[in-house]
């Protein structure tokens, strides 16, 4: 063994095991997986490097370093899946519950309440009973019968057309909360043709029960409309397809010139006004001429071969409704073919909130109620008018993929079960031309989108009406009851309600007594009454019992919309008068 000498230089210490490649201790340690994910080294591919932090350095440091880069992560994690941005990092890992919840339960909140304005207080001549249009004598026909009819000009008075639905209306100081107004009728007080519901350029005469026009095809709507039960009203004809033949001196006979058309039906609240009765998708119609059914515009035969609708023929027309509770389960999509085999709910057992946003507004010396009116849906239109391009691309259209029905996806196409539409000739029924008639309570039917439109509301007016239609000369009068021309079979004789063959069954409905039209005038107006009173009911507790100026002066909105905003539901707080209408009768 050598020694080592004094002045010789140290020796290096020997190593004690041989290193081997794969555990080369001078090999920098790899980095730990929480620290970071990105190499160790800059490269194209890694443009964000940043230098890797020392085994040293403080772990709170490298905590908020690391901070930003997960939340930038999530961030685009988020976007990917079209998120929305959390506050923080728990908020985005974890759902909120409540956020879904919420949504869920929207379907079960209670309905809103009525949008509320804040008006002027009423003048004078506001309580006094509203009046009817004022008639222009126009000029007169002969029935069939002999009688003399004498048409008027009407004027003065509001249509409903622009996007608005127009009720009269009367300040009442029993009515103080929702600041005096309330709903009113005009002479006649009775069913009848609305005058405000009726096409320009019609001529009625002063009890509504006659129109016709010299124009094209217009229509006219009663002031009367049904939602449940079993309804029926007349049409006679006094001027249309003449029952005469004349000789033409040849030993041949022709008929005599029409003068002029009439249509009849039912009709829905968004079906037009300046077409005929089964123009569109929201009416039903019958023609005069081969007593042709109508619907969509595509005329249809219905009537016995060679037999027409003339002067002097009465038209029956019953319609059949379910009740509104077996109504809303189709348009709210509870309806199961399986299990709502029948309809047993009575009618006006239950009824639906009714939520009327409407604002007083005058009209020359006439004061009515304004709403936005309902309108014609995408999904109606294009049933109406199937669009070959999309047909031929595959795309989208409810249309064409799936027939109307109770439990079509799409509400609008949803059909009523047990619901027909049947006509009499003079008394004896000819058969049903229409059934499974279209559902109208919303969603099914929905508003006009506009300022202070909200979908999903029913106002209480929506629903079937009957429905004329006259052409350059032709002419009608409709008869709504109780004392008909022409009573169906059955009509005078039937008792408040009819039992089925097997009504002992459990499974077996009673089928609704058959009521005159015009019953339901009364009821209107009773409905209308109570309407008035929940509004007002409903007022006077936001303002917490306080009635007269004090409810003026602590007026909250209804809808979620402080006074301070300046404006509730498209209506200015705090105005000197009332909205003055300009509308013009062309």
């Amino acid at each position: 063994m050598s020694t080592e000498g004094a002045g010789s230089p140290p020796r290096e210490a020997t190593p004690t095991a041989t290193a081997s490649p794969p555990i080369i201790t001078s090999i920098p340690q790899k980095r730990a997986l929480e620290d970071d994910h990105q190499p160790a080294i800059s490269s194209p591919l890694n443009p964000d490097f940043k230098p890797q932090p020392s085994k040293h350095q403080d772990e709170a440091a490298l905590a908020r370093e690391r901070a930003p880069r997960a939340k930038k992560e999530s961030l685009k994690k988020r976007e990917s899946k079209a998120g929305s941005i959390a506050p923080d990092t728990s908020a985005r890992a974890t759902p909120d519950p409540k956020a879904a919840t919420s949504q869920k339960s929207k379907k079960h909140e209670a309905p809103p309440a009525p949008m509320r304005y804040k008006l002027p207080p009423p003048k004078l001549t506001d309580f006094e009973p509203p009046r009817g249009p004022i008639f222009i004598q126009s000029h007169i026909k002969t029935a069939p019968d002999g009688t003399e009819i004498q048409f008027n000009e009407t004027t003065d008075h509001v249509y409903n057309k622009k996007a608005f639905h127009y009720t009269h209306c009367i300040a009442d100081p029993a009515f103080p909360s929702s600041l005096y107004y309330r709903q009113s009728e005009t002479e006649p007080f009775e069913s009848r043709l609305n005058f405000e519901d009726t096409s320009t350029h019609m001529f009625l005469d002063e009890s509504g029960k006659h129109v016709t026009t010299d124009k094209g095809f217009r229509m006219a709507k009663a002031n009367v409309g049904v939602r449940e039960g079993r309804w029926y009203w007349e049409c006679k004809i006094t001027s249309g397809i003449p029952k005469r033949k004349r000789s033409d001196g040849g030993g041949h006979t022709q008929e005599e010139s029409a003068n002029g058309h009439v249509r009849m039906g039912w009709a829905r609240r968004e079906a037009t006004l300046d077409a005929p009765v089964g123009f569109d998708a929201y009416s039903y119609g019958l023609r005069d001429v081969a007593g042709q059914k109508v619907y969509m515009s595509r005329p249809k035969d219905f009537f016995p071969p060679g037999e027409d609708i003339r002067e002097g023929d009465v038209i029956g027309l019953e319609i059949n409704l379910p009740s509104e509770t077996l109504h809303r389960k189709v348009v709210e999509g509870h309806y199961n073919p399986a299990v709502d085999l029948t309809d047993d709910e009575n009618p006006g057992i239950e009824r639906a909130d009714i939520i009327r946003d409407r604002v007083p507004i005058r009209f020359k010396a006439h004061l009515y109620f304004e709403q936005i009116e309902y309108q014609a849906v995408k999904e109606l239109e294009e049933l109406m008018n199937p669009s070959p391009v999309i047909a031929s691309s595959g795309g989208v259209a409810i249309g064409h993929t799936q027939e109307p029905g109770p439990t079509h996806q799409c509400p609008s196409l949803r059909t009523l079960p047990h619901s027909s539409i049947k006509i009499y000739k003079n008394g004896e029924l000819i058969g049903t031309p229409f059934t499974n008639l279209l559902a109208f309570l919303p969603p099914a039917s929905k508003p006009i989108a506009q300022v202070g439109a909200r979908e999903g509301l029913d106002d209480g007016m929506l629903g079937y009406y009957p429905a004329v239609s006259v052409f350059r000369g032709g002419a009608a009068e409709v008869n709504f009851g109780p004392h008909f021309w022409y009573p169906p079979p059955g009509f005078e004789d039937q008792d408040d309600e009819v039992d089925m063959i097997g009504s002992d069954q459990p499974t077996t409905s009673k089928l609704q007594k058959l009521r005159a039209v015009g019953e339901r005038y009364d009821e209107q107006i009773v409905e209308d009454i109570v309407y008035d009173i929940v509004d007002e009911v409903d007022f006077w507790m936001q303002d917490g019992g306080v009635s007269g100026k004090g409810a003026t002066n602590g007026m909250r909105a209804s809808a979620g919309v402080s006074v301070q905003d300046g404006m509730l539901a498209g209506g200015v707080l705090g105005s000197e008068e009332i909205k003055e209408l300009v509308q013009d009768d062309e």
